[in-house]
């Protein structure tokens, strides 16, 4: 009698383990795992980046879906990120959502992720060779050829312009600083400073490097420059020297700061991408991914050119504002 009980216990305690570890592989199981979105920075100053996380939330909550949030302080900081992806692969979350803080380095734990069978969609930054599912992003290259397109409107034929990018090595930023300098180099007499420069994506120092050049390149005419706090640090630096306005200034993304600059003339045009849409669409696409679907490789987002004359346009404010009524 009791060795017939143990034997019963014992297929009890079998049974127990193979359900449970059927219900840790079954489909519904994998449903209910969280997304993972991995932005270039977590720091809430940033007004791309939260409003890319808008997007994120609302798509999750239509979907039905978790989304955890992680992610360095620093954009610079591409061996934190890259640390954060290799303890996702160990938890195996439903899929993940990248934007890439370097366009090679983060290539070697990008290959790791899909050999585990973990989806991964990239959104704003993506990586060499296009590993991903689907990308998410604005046409990069083409928004650098609205900003110099924007800059050669307003400057005079034979102008200086220097340009100012945010994080060396990102996707991002080197599409842009070759899609401004391809369009530049179309205008004859154009003079644009070979050197690029670098904020690492800081305001303070893009205002420093943008005030350095002030004193020692009086002939210097304009800026491009090529993300949010970039821009908003030159436009400080050009404030703050009594310059604004006579050297014009071409930026990217919106925020507050940057729209007050704008309608105060110290910046003259901001290429304005969607990042809501970006989040949203990054997380339809890692859903459709986590279910089998097929994903668009390239999803375009677009971007405009937003002056003080257009600003106040229905269709611009609500891209500004996507979350304010303009009726």
């Amino acid at each position: 009698m009791r060795r017939t009980f143990g034997w019963i216990a014992a297929a009890l305690l079998v049974v127990l383990a193979a359900w449970k570890l059927y219900e840790s592989i079954s489909p519904r199981a994998e449903q209910q795992k969280p997304l993972l979105f991995v932005p270039k920075t977590v720091d809430g100053r940033s007004d791309f980046w939260r409003v890319l996380g808008m997007g994120v939330q609302t798509a999750a909550k239509e979907f039905g879906v978790q989304v955890q949030t992680v992610g360095t302080v620093a954009e610079t900081d591409v061996d934190g990120q890259i640390a954060l992806l290799e303890r996702a692969i160990e938890e195996r979350p439903r899929a993940i959502v990248l934007a890439a803080s370097d366009y090679n380095r983060v290539v070697p734990v990008a290959k790791r992720i899909q050999a585990a069978g973990i989806p991964l969609i990239t959104v704003d930054a993506g990586l060499n060779g296009g590993i991903a599912a689907s990308f998410v992003a604005t046409d990069n290259y083409e928004a650098g050829r609205k900003a110099g397109e924007a800059a050669l409107r307003l400057l005079p034929q034979d102008a200086t312009i220097a340009v100012v990018s945010f994080v060396k090595g990102t996707a991002t930023s080197m599409e842009r600083e070759r899609g401004v300098r391809e369009r530049l180099a179309e205008a004859p007499g154009v003079n644009v400073l070979e050197e690029t420069y670098f904020s690492d994506g800081s305001i303070d120092k893009a205002y420093r490097i943008v005030s350095r050049l002030l004193r020692e390149r009086p002939d210097i005419q304009g800026f491009v420059c090529l993300n949010e706090p970039t821009t908003t640090g030159a436009a400080k630096a050009l404030q703050e020297s009594g310059r604004a306005g006579e050297v014009k200034l071409v930026g990217f993304d919106s925020s507050t700061d940057e729209i007050d600059y704008l309608e105060a003339d110290v910046i003259q045009a901001i290429v304005v991408q969607n990042p809501f849409n970006m989040g949203y669409l990054a997380v339809r696409a890692a859903v459709d991914a986590a279910r089998g679907k097929r994903t668009e490789p390239v999803i375009d987002t677009g971007s405009e050119v937003i002056t003080k004359q257009n600003l106040y346009n229905k269709e611009n404010q609500k891209l500004l504002f996507p979350f304010d009524d303009p009726d």
